[in-house]
C-alpha cells in the first residue's frame, strides 16, 4: 500500500531512452540529471529526480496516430502501457466488488457510452473506402475505443489553450509527453509552469523543492477524490483527505436516522413550511433539487446536509432569523441553534454513518484477511477501493462523536450553573 503518493504504471521500458531523444530532438528540454527508471515499490515506471467526450475526442486522435505508418508520436505512443487498470477493464465480478452504488453507476454509464459510441464509429467507417478510412483500414471497437479514452483520461493535462471572444483562455486538455510520466503525489516536489504570453504556449516542469537523484519528480493531479482517482486513473489513494461519500437526501431515511438517534418526533419527511422554505434555498427541494450530499473530504459534513439538519431539528424560527445560510452551513459556527440542537444533528448524522456503513456487504477486517490472502489486479483495487470508503465513514463518526462529546459537556455545565 501506498501513502499519499501513486506511480503511473507503464509497460515498455526498453523504448525509453528513444522518448527522451525525440522529446530533445522536436525542441523540448530535458535535463542531464532526468531518466526514466523502473520505481522498486511499483510495477511502473516513473520519472526520477474529467468526462467521456473529451477524452473520447483525444482519444480518437491517439487512435488515428496509432494506426499510422510512420506517426510523429510513435516514440511516445510506444511507451503507453497496452492495458489500463480503470474499472471498465474489471471482470464484472470485480466491478460488483466496489460495492459503492455511486461508483458502479459512473462505470456502468462508462461502459454504455463505449458500447454505443463503437456502433457509431462502425456505422460511420462502413462506407469508406481504404484510402480514406481514418484508422488506416484497423477495426475500432468499445476495447480500443476505452484504451483509447483512458490513454487520454490517466494521462491528459487541462492546460490554457486559445482565448475566447471575451479574452478569457479556454481549459484543453493537452497530452505532454515525458511529462505525463510524473507520478501523484498530494504533496509534490514539482509542478507544470505555463508560458501563456508567448504565441507558441510552452510548458516546463519546475521544481518546488530541491530534488535528490533517484528522487521521483511528483506532481498534484488535483485534489480528487477516490472515485475519480480510480475511474480516470486506475488507482486508489490510501488516506485520501479529498475521498468522501455520496448520499441522497431522503426525508424517509433521515427520519430513520433521527429515530435511531433517538431524537423525539423527527420531521425530515413532512417539514414546515418555513423549513421547506430554507431547504429550498439550500437547493435541497424544490422544482429542480440537488438531492446528492456528501460526507467527509475537507467538509467533513457537507455544508448544505448540515444546514438543513440544523434547520429541521429546530422549533424555533426566530431563532432561525438570527443567522445567515453560510453560518447554519459550517461546522465550525458553535450550536448556533442552541447546544440541544447541535446535540441532535450531531447524533443523527452519527446514526446516517451507521446506516451508510451497513449498506456494505463486508467489513474492513474482512476486506483486509481477503487481501493478505494474496488477491490481486482488478480485486484488490476493488477492495482497496472499498476499504477507503469504510475509512471515510468511520473518521467521520469518530471527527462527530469527539465534536458530540464536546457539546455534551457543554450542556451538563450549562444545566449545573
Amino acid at each position: 500500500m501506498c501513502s499519499l503518493t501513486q506511480l503511473r504504471p507503464l509497460t515498455c521500458a526498453a523504448s525509453a531512452p528513444d522518448l527522451i531523444k525525440w522529446v530533445a530532438r522536436e525542441g523540448g528540454f530535458v535535463h542531464r540529471a532526468v531518466k526514466i527508471a523502473q520505481l522498486d515499490s511499483s510495477n511502473g515506471l516513473g520519472l526520477h529526480l474529467a468526462e467521456e467526450l473529451w477524452a473520447m475526442k483525444l482519444g480518437l486522435k491517439l487512435l488515428q496516430e496509432r494506426a499510422k505508418v510512420g506517426s510523429f508520436w510513435w516514440p511516445y505512443i510506444t511507451n503507453l502501457p497496452e492495458t489500463y487498470t480503470v474499472p471498465i477493464f474489471f471482470p464484472g465480478e470485480d466491478i460488483k466488488n466496489l460495492h459503492y452504488a455511486s461508483l458502479l453507476h459512473q462505470v456502468n454509464k462508462r461502459c454504455r457510452f463505449l458500447l454505443d459510441f463503437e456502433r457509431e464509429v462502425k456505422r460511420a467507417l462502413v462506407s469508406l473506402t481504404p484510402d480514406k478510412h481514418p484508422f488506416g483500414g484497423q477495426e475500432v471497437d468499445a476495447s480500443s475505443l476505452g484504451w483509447a479514452m483512458s490513454a487520454v483520461s490517466s494521462r491528459a493535462f487541462r492546460l490554457y489553450g486559445e482565448k475566447d471572444p471575451n479574452g478569457i483562455r479556454i481549459d484543453v486538455p493537452m497530452m505532454l509527453p515525458l511529462i505525463d510520466m510524473c507520478n501523484h503525489s498530494f504533496n509534490p516536489n514539482a509542478r507544470i509552469v505555463q508560458e501563456q504570453d508567448t504565441s507558441d504556449s510552452k510548458m516546463k516542469v519546475v521544481a518546488e523543492t530541491a530534488i535528490k537523484e533517484d528522487d521521483p519528480l511528483l506532481l498534484c493531479y488535483g485534489c480528487l477524490n477516490n472515485d475519480l482517482f480510480l475511474l480516470d486513473y486506475g488507482f486508489v489513494m490510501h488516506s485520501n483527505p479529498y475521498d468522501c461519500i455520496e448520499l441522497k437526501y431522503d426525508g424517509a431515511l433521515l427520519d430513520a436516522a433521527s429515530t435511531a438517534a433517538g431524537v423525539s418526533s423527527p420531521n425530515f419527511s413532512t417539514p414546515a413550511p418555513w423549513q421547506e422554505l430554507i431547504l429550498s434555498q439550500l437547493n435541497l427541494a424544490g422544482e429542480t433539487p440537488d438531492l446528492k450530499v456528501s460526507l467527509g473530504g475537507q467538509e467533513t459534513v457537507e455544508g448544505r446536509l448540515l444546514a438543513a439538519l440544523r434547520v429541521i431539528l429546530s422549533t424555533n424560527v426566530e431563532t432561525m432569523q438570527k443567522y445567515d445560510l453560510s453560518i447554519l452551513q459550517s461546522l465550525d459556527a458553535e450550536a448556533p441553534l442552541g447546544v440541544a440542537n447541535e446535540i441532535a444533528v450531531f447524533r443523527t448524522l452519527i446514526a446516517l454513518c451507521v446506516i451508510a456503513l451497513g449498506h456494505f456487504p463486508t467489513k474492513i477486517m474482512d476486506d483486509e484477511s481477503l487481501l493478505k490472502q494474496g488477491a490481486s489486479g482488478s480485486t484488490e483495487l476493488a477492495i482497496q477501493y472499498r476499504i477507503q470508503k469504510k475509512s471515510v465513514i468511520i473518521d467521520v463518526m469518530k471527527n462527530l462523536s469527539r465534536r458530540l462529546k464536546l457539546v455534551s459537556s457543554k450542556e451538563t455545565t450549562t444545566a449545573e450553573g
